[in-house]
């Protein structure tokens, strides 16, 4: 049983409903980030059979005791449950002076579940700016696209570089827009992906002490620029994922669903 202190709260899981991540900065010791980088130097992190419990991956091995941090396992549980299933992970790496980024894309395109997976990016080393870490776009996910649609796009208004420290670690929702930097460095930049799949029904697994915080609604309200004047169905397709995660069929937020609820022939 992972300890309740350790369970993302609510305040947290409204964040992540807005924005489709979360970020936990130097979350892992050092001495475990240099195990880690060690094995992806020596390309020596094996894969996995897709469909298999998360819980058979690597044994006694860097990448698997991370993974299991009490920390970490919070992460997990609060998003997708106890349980979960290894889907694939890969080491991303762009060597240095490498010039060209990667175009915008997002990686599951056939995927129209309220149901979500997660994806961690972990960052081993120190990842400065001009190492070209993931450049994410909060508030993404729910604009399900086919998987290069976007590519025509170099920048967006409130796009986010990863530039952090070793020990970092950002969770995303499976459908949020994202794309790899050029490394204007000498040395390659390694980035552990990792995605999982839920077993178990995605209600309340977080630490709900906080479900009634007054600053839920403010933060499911968080206006990205980049969606203009659509920001109106972001408000919806919130509320809507709130009500899925909390179970709570008529939760609102500034009225947002109720006005179009309301079919008074039905009553």
């Amino acid at each position: 049983m992972i300890d309740r202190t350790h369970l993302l709260n609510s305040r947290q899981m409204a964040q992540f409903v807005a924005d489709g991540y979360l970020r936990f900065d130097e979350l892992v010791s050092q001495d475990l980030n240099e195990g880690v980088k060690a094995k992806m130097d020596n390309q020596a992190i094996p894969g996995g059979k897709a469909g298999t419990p998360f819980r058979e991956m690597w044994p006694d091995t860097p990448i698997g005791k991370m993974f299991r941090l009490p920390e970490i396992e919070g992460i997990i549980n609060s998003l997708v449950g106890p349980d979960p299933i290894y889907d694939h992970h890969a080491v991303h790496t762009v060597k240095g002076g490498h010039t060209l980024g990667q175009h915008w894309h997002a990686d599951a395109i056939i995927d129209t579940r309220m149901h979500f997976d997660i994806q961690f990016l972990y960052f081993s080393h120190d990842t400065p700016l001009e190492m070209g870490g993931t450049m994410i776009l909060p508030g993404s996910h729910y604009r399900r696209i086919s998987e290069s649609d976007i590519a025509r796009y170099h920048n967006f208004v409130g796009q986010l570089p990863t530039v952090c420290k070793a020990g970092t670690i950002i969770v995303l929702h499976h459908g949020i827009w994202h794309c790899a930097q050029p490394n204007q460095t000498d040395e390659i930049r390694y980035m552990f992906k990792l995605r999982l799949n839920p077993t178990v029904r995605q209600v309340r697994l977080w630490n709900t002490d906080d479900i009634d915080h007054p600053e839920i609604p403010g933060l499911l309200s968080t206006n990205h620029a980049w969606t203009g004047n659509e920001d109106r169905l972001e408000q919806v397709n919130r509320i809507k994922f709130w009500r899925f995660l909390t179970g709570d069929d008529n939760f609102d937020n500034h009225y947002w669903l109720t006005r179009i609820e309301n079919e008074p022939e039905l009553v």
